[in-house]
């Protein structure tokens, strides 16, 4: 959201910009090492994530996180005349950026009821795309200082006050019960599971004995077998399609940057700006809008429709108007006929508006929620850097694609949506409504199609919503009904 308005500012282009003074522009492959370096270092960061989350607990994981984005910031706005200067700081910040990327998705799949974790994740989302409005808002707002480096440094700037809330108050949250249970911390995990229900003071609870002797007898007999490896994630015995699901995650991320959104969140003001547009910063402003304002039904979608079906509508709906998008901008080219311009934009905002609903949320719930415990870090490290390296194509190469093709590039993304929709459609299971134990168990299933996972159930249910009260009733209390001092785990697990 930052550097699309940014690297249009005056004052901006003539510190870190090429030529004689007085006509400076960005070199092609200078701008895009100042844009894509940074997802450089979020694909860095990404598996760094898995380190630092399994290490020191998923919370101080995120102030870490935190801390590096900070960091980065303040190198950022010390830059006075050096591109380079200005590179490296976007690239330590993108380390504390990758590193989040893994943490918050996991964290919140690994605290949250299973009514509700799909909503819940795909809030990440939603707060993604209300930072990239409040940096277009903030670009928009600036846009009358260019002329001074206050222009970009405010821009900078605010992000660390954005920031702090996050590394600060997530130290006051509970730590993530599963991560307490697979390091053995039975009571704490109990604890913890208690608190993020409501039921501090009754942790032994129906509600809470049910999912925690659930979540117990899978971390049990995963712990029967040893910690996973990063060669496990690519070879391991495939039991319970290890591999076939870090490949899986790693797709739909990749594609989700290959879809094209970030073609018009890095450079839409160019783009807008050399399609003769006026003011390409309000029209940025625009798209970001549409972004937040149609990510909110995506909160409702996931949770009442499911994964799959709304990935594969809305990898569908986006090449349909990248289609268009690309077809009218060779044909009719927006600098010569401003009803292309309209159309164009119109284009752009029916492309980001299925994106916020769909694959913008939707991609982080999956690779929430469709690994196994002892792998989970690694391969949502893994995940999140394919991510991060689709990021990282897309921003660097997007300058010479413009130079080239041009909007011929709308094309390519066409082509990409298409390959995303016939993925999900034979290779994602549908999760709604299960624990994240029960998704490890349906991948298990061999014999279980991805186009037949939503009439999937697990054992002692009558449907996915509803417990069989004959089969958990003799069970209930069965593990772990030891007393315990409540007091002391919520202080261990704090």
């Amino acid at each position: 959201g930052q550097i699309s308005g940014m690297q249009i500012f005056q004052d901006f282009i003539n510190r870190f910009g090429q030529g004689p003074p007085g006509n400076k522009a960005f070199d092609d492959i200078i701008l895009s090492l100042v844009v894509s370096l940074m997802s450089i270092g979020t694909l860095i960061g990404a598996l760094s994530g898995a380190y630092t989350a399994d290490w020191w607990g998923r919370r101080k994981s995120l102030t870490f996180g935190v801390g590096m984005f900070i960091i980065g910031n303040i190198i950022q706005i010390t830059a006075m005349n050096s591109w380079v200067h200005m590179m490296m700081g976007r690239f330590v910040a993108g380390l504390g950026v990758g590193n989040l990327s893994v943490g918050v998705p996991m964290y919140q799949s690994e605290c949250c009821p299973r009514e509700i974790r799909g909503a819940v994740v795909a809030s990440y989302q939603l707060l993604i795309t209300i930072g990239i409005l409040i940096s277009n808002l903030i670009n928009y707002g600036v846009r009358n200082i260019e002329e001074s480096s206050a222009s970009w440094r405010i821009v900078i700037g605010l992000g660390i006050a954005f920031s702090l809330p996050l590394g600060i108050g997530v130290l006051f949250l509970p730590e993530s019960p599963r991560w307490l249970a697979g390091r053995g911390r039975w009571d704490a995990a109990r604890i913890s599971m208690a608190r993020l229900r409501g039921l501090k003071a009754d942790p032994h609870n129906p509600l809470v004995e049910d999912d925690f002797q659930e979540m117990y007898s899978t971390i049990i007999q995963q712990a029967n077998v040893g910690t996973g490896t990063w060669w496990e994630c690519f070879a391991g015995n495939d039991k319970p399609r290890v591999v076939y699901r870090t490949l899986l995650g790693c797709a739909i991320h990749f594609l989700q940057q290959w879809t094209g959104v970030n073609y018009f969140f890095y450079y839409g003001a160019n783009i807008f700006q050399s399609a003769g547009i006026d003011d390409p910063i309000l029209i940025q402003l625009v798209l970001g809008a549409v972004n937040v304002v149609t990510t909110f039904p995506g909160l409702y979608i996931i949770e009442r429709v499911g994964r799959r079906i709304p990935l594969i509508i809305g990898a569908c709906w986006q090449a349909t108007w990248l289609l268009i998008f690309a077809a009218v901008g060779i044909a009719r080219p927006p600098d010569q006929y401003a009803s292309s311009g309209i159309l164009m934009i119109v284009a752009a905002c029916m492309f980001i508006a299925s994106f916020a609903m769909t694959w913008g949320p939707f991609a982080w719930v999956v690779i929430g929620e469709t690994f196994p415990l002892r792998t989970r870090a690694r391969q949502a490290s893994l995940a999140t850097a394919s991510n991060w390296l689709g990021n990282f194509m897309i921003s660097f190469l997007t300058p010479f694609a413009d130079s080239g093709i041009g909007y011929g590039f709308g094309f390519v993304f066409f082509g990409t949506n298409a390959a995303a929709a016939v993925i999900v459609y034979f290779f994602l299971y549908e999760t709604k409504n299960l624990a994240l134990e029960q998704v490890d168990i349906m991948y298990s299933q061999r014999e279980l199609k991805p186009w037949q996972s939503s009439k999937w159930s697990p054992e002692g249910y009558l449907d996915r919503s509803t417990r069989d009260p004959a089969y958990w009733e003799p069970r209930r209390g069965s593990v772990i009904d030891e007393p315990v001092d409540d007091e002391k785990a919520y202080h261990k697990e704090s």
